[in-house]
């Protein structure tokens, strides 16, 4: 199961592409995660740092 992105929280700062080792997350104005290719590692949530990220 892949994690989502809290589309009101998130700032659009790319954080959480720059960890994800699937590459699985893309970000313009805000962080879309490609559900088939998230492995739920849950690196990008410890690394968002407006919460924007949920299990």
């Amino acid at each position: 199961m892949a994690v989502t992105i809290k589309a009101d929280d998130c700032v659009g700062c790319g954080a959480c592409v720059d960890v994800c080792p699937e590459n699985a997350i893309k970000c313009d104005d805000i962080a879309v995660v490609d559900a088939k290719a998230c492995t739920d590692c849950s690196i990008c949530i410890d690394e968002c740092p407006a919460d924007a990220i949920v299990e």
